[in-house]
């Protein structure tokens, strides 16, 4: 794909997915320098280091994310 065929479909994406592309392509150059600093001599990870990569992984975004339940949602209730 070239760059200004992609230019054109991000233009054609409403302003809140533009910025998820965005947010995507961050993340991307972000992870591209950690997985070159993570990997040893050998281009290979460690246990440690891979845990590491996972639990970022797994988290990111988290934080961004609404509510799904209040309070009121978590009284248990008895039939």
């Amino acid at each position: 794909m070239q760059l200004e065929e992609l230019m054109a479909k991000v233009s054609r994406l409403p302003a809140f997915r533009q910025q998820e592309v965005l947010d995507f392509v961050t993340f991307l150059e972000q992870q591209h320098g950690r997985a070159a600093t993570l990997k040893d001599d050998h281009g290979e990870w460690s246990e440690h280091q891979f845990q590491i990569m996972s639990v970022d992984q797994a988290m990111r975004g988290i934080s961004d994310e609404s509510d799904l339940y209040s309070e009121d949602d978590l009284k248990e209730r008895w039939s």
